[in-house]
């Protein structure tokens, strides 16, 4: 891989989160200002460490909210009102960013 892939993926993957970003633009306001917002939680709280979990949880949203919105449905029936919660258990399974750290700052601790 080379240092153009490490920093913003391969081109492939560049065309696949744009196709994403543009069926979250397609949304229903309701529901692409709670996808926005999920975002911002996921990279801020430490989201998925690899193209292919980043990309299986936020195509599992987008599928799940163009289903909601369709039967028109508010957000939080699909989310809970914990929305954060809801992104959490999305999570639960991934390694994250976070995860990353955590391990990293053991690894450089525990050699001192």
């Amino acid at each position: 891989m080379n240092i153009y892939e490490k920093i913003i993926g391969s081109l492939d993957d560049k065309r696949e989160w744009r196709a994403m970003e543009e069926r979250a633009k397609a949304l229903p306001s309701e529901y692409h200002n709670a996808y926005k917002a999920i975002q911002k939680y996921m990279w801020t709280t430490g989201g998925p460490t690899d193209w292919k979990d980043t990309k299986r949880v936020f195509d599992g949203i987008l599928d799940l909210f163009e289903q909601g919105a369709a039967e028109n449905r508010k957000v939080t029936d699909l989310t809970g009102d914990d929305v954060a919660a809801f992104c959490d258990d999305l999570l639960a399974d991934e390694k994250t960013w976070k995860d990353k750290y955590r391990m990293k700052l053991n690894d450089t601790v525990g050699r001192g």
